[in-house]
């Protein structure tokens, strides 16, 4: 149903946003979610046809002309950040499209519960787990794990998420951390590959191959689709970068789809403005 003030848009149910990604696989079309730190970008993204937008705290470093990491470091309130480019910027632009806030749920200051019936409150239609320490490893993922602020928070969140029948879409990158989030509830699993390549601040050498990217979403995939049949599956990041990038992952499993962040934001943004920037340089003064 329709918002019930305004009679469209935000915010939907978590089975109105699941039936509306079903009618979409049912249309034999790839469900695409976007990033948006801005609310320019979130216009655009809607009237180009995307299923889900996501608000992350890293929108506003991508969009500011920094990496999405620096969404994982301590520049700032990530809670915070995701809220208030939702409040002040997404929500009021969007029209239709479900959007989905980003929730850093391993934050030890705020009670996760309360934060989420904010998030409810606010008119978001679900939530995704970003900032996650699935991308973190090393000794310093296990120094988070065994100081409090480990990846069995963001399950506990989407298994309170659950409670409150809140979508949930969510990042892994193992197949380990895809089932602790389907047993929790999780509506949509996203594979994450890696930081995504290209552009003027992609990942080079820190990535890992096409091939692999393939194989590290069938083995997410496989590890967690008899918990729940009706999971939806999506990819992202590393060398899945363009269109082209997601035909051969759509080929190559049975994904339904792919979340894009910086390739569709950050890569629509520098290229356009470098080309019409080049095209406006051509014109010549009479003489």
């Amino acid at each position: 149903m329709p918002n019930p003030w305004t009679g469209k848009g935000n915010p939907y149910t978590r089975q109105e946003v699941r039936e509306r990604l079903k009618k979409t696989i049912a249309d034999s079309k790839a469900i695409i979610a976007a990033g948006a730190g801005t609310g320019i970008s979130a216009k655009f993204i809607e009237k180009g046809g995307a299923d889900l937008i996501i608000i992350y705290n890293s929108g506003r470093f991508r969009m500011s002309g920094h990496g999405s990491t620096a969404g994982l470091m301590a520049y700032g309130d990530a809670n915070a950040v995701a809220m208030e480019i939702g409040e002040f910027e997404v929500l009021p632009v969007v029209e239709e499209v479900p959007v989905i806030c980003g929730v850093h749920g391993s934050d030890p200051r705020r009670r996760i519960w309360h934060h989420l019936l904010k998030v409810k409150d606010m008119g978001f239609s679900g939530i995704n787990n970003f900032p996650t320490h699935c991308i973190v490893d090393g000794n310093f993922r296990q120094i988070l794990e065994e100081t409090g602020m480990s990846f069995d928070k963001e399950v506990e969140m989407v298994r309170i998420a659950d409670k409150m029948d809140l979508f949930s879409i969510v990042y892994v990158a193992k197949p380990e951390e895809a089932i602790k989030m389907a047993e929790a509830g999780a509506d949509a699993i996203i594979a994450h590959v890696g930081t995504t390549v290209g552009g003027s601040v992609g990942v080079t050498g820190a990535s890992c191959t096409m091939e692999e990217a393939i194989d590290k979403t069938r083995e997410i995939m496989d590890a967690c689709q008899s918990i729940n049949p009706d999971l939806f599956f999506l990819t992202h990041g590393g060398p899945i970068n363009t269109p082209e990038d997601v035909r051969q992952v759509l080929d190559a499993t049975e994904v339904h789809g792919f979340v894009g962040a910086s390739s569709l934001e950050r890569m629509g943004v520098e290229q356009s403005l470098l080309d019409l920037t080049r095209s406006f340089k051509q014109l010549r003064l009479k003489k």
